[in-house]
């Protein structure tokens, strides 16, 4: 088969050494195995709350990003408690379906999918809603590339002693997250996004002795974050099998973040991806869907042009017999498609997909003018 690029938001396109670390096997419960999980764990720590190694905890879960996200809403909220989701994108929504399906008492903040959520929307809800005691929300919500300001709005949080969930899934790793600064109780994200590993294996950095409290709480058996957390303390084992050769590969994957020169140089190499990317395509015709001021660097959506004859799956398909895989709309008010700028993927590369696209456009007899 030959080689795609991905110009996703996960799975991602990975360096040759992260896919060579997962081509070999490994004992589950070896000691090597052991030690590498705890390594993987404490670099996670040290990422999310630098100098706290003992206040964090990251706890790995086998699965999508969505099954941490089911963890911790399952595991850390008591009968009692009453979650607000706030929505502004596809995975916000997801988080309320979970809430609904696990009975969680619940309250939702739904605000425009273009539009970020401002402090003074989250201040309002929760006036309206005074018994919510934990608050989740999409830092990236690459239903549309969006970032929703996490500082201001964990302030908002901060100040009324709630707890915090935030779905970091496509910012960790490429934007600076300080969770004692934040005071934020949970940050969940996955391997397979700005860490550049693959697919198979989620996480949660949490206050550990918060989490600890939570023990007797969870809605599910696999799902249960304080047992994980409890068996990785005591063993460095999962309680059941976990997906090896993933975790070889973010273990691999983690080295070489550190050696681009960490969150910040990755951020920086996303930033210059998307900026060529944005340019180039306006250059061929296509609009952003969200202003730049709103737009993150991690996807960028565009709107389908107008033009007669264009057709998204036959546009996609030709693109992907180049090589070139990028990502259908998840818009529910506008047609659109979505392009990312992460994984191993550097500014030629953003220039070769749009070279790309414009032989395509050719090829489909489409002439569109500069946006």
């Amino acid at each position: 088969m030959s080689s795609q690029r991905l110009y996703t938001p996960g799975p991602l396109t990975t360096s040759p050494t992260v896919r060579a670390a997962m081509m070999r096997d490994v004992g589950s419960r070896d000691v090597e195995f052991t030690s590498i999980i705890q390594t993987i764990r404490a670099t996670l720590v040290d990422m999310a709350a630098p100098g706290h190694p003992d206040l964090y905890a990251a706890v790995l879960l086998p699965g999508s990003g969505t099954y941490a996200i089911e963890a911790t809403l399952g595991s850390c909220l008591p009968q009692t408690g009453v979650l607000l989701v706030v929505i502004n994108g596809a995975y916000g929504e997801r988080m309320r379906q979970i809430a609904e399906r696990l009975h969680l008492t619940h309250v939702v903040l739904r605000v425009p999918e273009h539009l970020t959520v401002e402090p003074a929307d989250l201040r309002a809800a929760l006036d309206a809603h005074p018994n919510v005691t934990h608050v989740a929300f999409v830092h990236c919500e690459t239903t549309t590339g969006l970032l929703n300001p996490l500082a201001a709005l964990a302030q908002v949080t901060s100040d009324r002693r709630l707890v915090l969930i935030v779905d970091a899934m496509s910012s960790f790793g490429a934007l600076p997250i300080n969770l004692p600064k934040l005071d934020v109780h949970y940050l969940v994200a996955s391997s397979n996004k700005c860490l550049e590993g693959v697919p198979g294996l989620s996480f949660v950095i949490a206050q550990r002795q918060p989490l600890l409290a939570c023990k007797g709480l969870a809605r599910s058996v696999s799902l249960d974050l304080v047992a994980q957390l409890q068996a990785l303390d005591t063993d460095g084992q999962f309680r059941f099998t976990p997906p090896t050769h993933v975790v070889l590969a973010l273990a691999q994957a983690l080295a070489e973040l550190h050696e681009e020169g960490g969150v910040a140089a990755r951020g920086a190499r996303y930033a210059c991806n998307q900026r060529r990317l944005v340019d180039d395509m306006r250059a061929a015709g296509f609009e952003t869907y969200l202003p730049a001021e709103l737009q993150g660097p991690i996807i960028t959506t565009f709107r389908n042009p107008a033009a007669a004859g264009f057709d998204f799956e036959q546009f996609y398909q030709r693109l992907h017999a180049r090589g070139f895989v990028i990502y259908p709309g998840k818009l529910t008010v506008a047609s659109t498609f979505r392009i990312g700028s992460i994984g191993q993927l550097f500014e030629a590369d953003m220039s070769a997909l749009v070279e790309n696209i414009n032989a395509v456009l050719r090829e489909m007899d489409i002439e569109l003018q500069p946006a």
